[in-house]
């Protein structure tokens, strides 16, 4: 099912959130079955450092014989969530677990059917069982949304901005409170904040971001199913009159203002700005440098945001075959690379059979990669017994 939110999530980079010096950014493959994602979130709490858990999605009740919510995976509905979704009691048990400050954002709908509990859970604090969150619960709309929540977009904008006069870190209560005073939400809508939030977002207006030569922002994995929607940008930028020259200076970093372009929909200008930054790259540290290979994966993600799935399909592969060629498929960056490619490619309408073989050929490296080969290659047969159009 569209998830326009979960897209806006991952274009924002994330990592830039987290009030950490690095971070891993994971977002859980919609293919994967509770048990996968279980793994996931079992592994994210061994380290000490700040955790941010975003959940969007459908929150679900089985439609027999219980109450235990559910968190909705794919393919499922109200008969199969007991047996397909991810028990949210599985969630927040393990979010315990974590020794180190933790922060669940939660911006989910509920069907008529688990609006009452899910509502209850969320005013009483159930839903947040003793983790500290924030977020709010809507109820399901007929047609499946095409951007993503206003919640979120005002709470990443929050993030974006930051408060002068806080410290290094922000207060997710503020935030929250931030994100719900700048939109008008729906009739039905329950918001909610528990616990005691600790120093997990940074707040960019005191501490200076990581300065990388390019970083990879997050996007969904291959089974992540938010397509592309028009929406408003996440964060103010300001009009430039023109593509700015690289300086060269070490503290110099383009990324802001290029992905600030992109989100403002100056997609033209972003692709321009990054060519001039690649070009002063190639010619300082070569073709075959990282340096030089790290604007492939920003040329990518650019071609995402414009919108252009096959193109960014292509970057995204050809990335992910210089990560593997040099670190096999270890690599977790190779990994992220390959997935994008594939969330990309599952996107690419008429161009999807094209780009297939190339993409099967990348999965075939990769160990324990069953599920994204057996979608190519289900893609590929469909499109073989398609009858032609007359």
């Amino acid at each position: 099912m569209p998830n326009p939110t979960a897209h806006a999530i991952a274009g924002a980079n994330p990592r830039g959130f987290l009030a950490a010096a690095s971070a891993d950014v994971v977002q859980l493959p919609a293919m994967a079955g509770p048990q996968s994602v279980l793994a996931y979130l079992q592994h994210a709490v061994t380290g000490t450092g700040p955790l941010l858990v975003w959940v969007t999605g459908h929150l679900m009740i089985p439609a027999r014989r219980s109450t235990e919510l559910h968190l909705a995976l794919r393919e499922s509905t109200p008969a199969t969530v007991r047996y397909t979704g991810l028990p949210w009691e599985w969630l927040t048990r393990t979010l315990r677990d974590h020794p180190g400050p933790t922060l669940l954002v939660i911006d989910a709908e509920a069907d008529a059917h688990a609006l009452p509990h899910v509502a209850a859970a969320a005013r009483e604090g159930h839903l947040a069982a003793g983790v500290p969150a924030c977020g709010l619960i809507t109820p399901a709309a007929p047609k499946a949304p095409l951007e993503a929540g206003p919640y979120t977009r005002s709470f990443l904008a929050a993030l974006r901005t930051g408060r002068p006069t806080a410290g290094p870190t922000l207060d997710p209560a503020h935030v929250h409170h931030q994100a719900l005073a700048q939109v008008t939400l729906p009739e039905g809508v329950v918001a909610f904040q528990h616990g005691a939030f600790g120093p997990v977002l940074t707040n960019p207006c005191a501490t200076p971001a990581v300065r990388r030569p390019a970083p990879v922002p997050a996007v969904p994995g291959f089974g992540s199913p938010a397509p592309v929607a028009p929406g408003p940008p996440v964060a103010a930028a300001a009009p430039s009159p023109g593509v700015p020259e690289p300086t060269g200076r070490p503290d110099d970093d383009p990324l802001p203002r290029i992905l600030a372009a992109a989100h403002a929909g100056r997609h033209n200008e972003a692709a321009n700005m990054a060519a001039a930054w690649e070009q002063q790259t190639l010619r300082r540290h070569g073709t075959d440098s990282a340096e030089a290979r790290l604007w492939i994966e920003v040329r990518a993600d650019l071609a995402r945001l414009a919108g252009d799935h096959p193109r960014a399909a292509e970057l995204w592969m050809s990335a992910a075959a210089n990560r593997l060629a040099r670190g096999g498929p270890a690599d977790t960056e190779a990994l992220a690379a390959l997935k994008r490619a594939h969330y990309c490619w599952q996107h690419s309408g008429e161009r999807a059979r094209r780009l297939a073989p190339a993409l099967l050929a990348l999965w075939e490296q990769v160990p324990d990669s069953v599920d994204a080969t057996a979608d190519v290659r289900a893609r590929l047969t469909e499109e073989v017994s398609r009858p032609a159009a007359r």
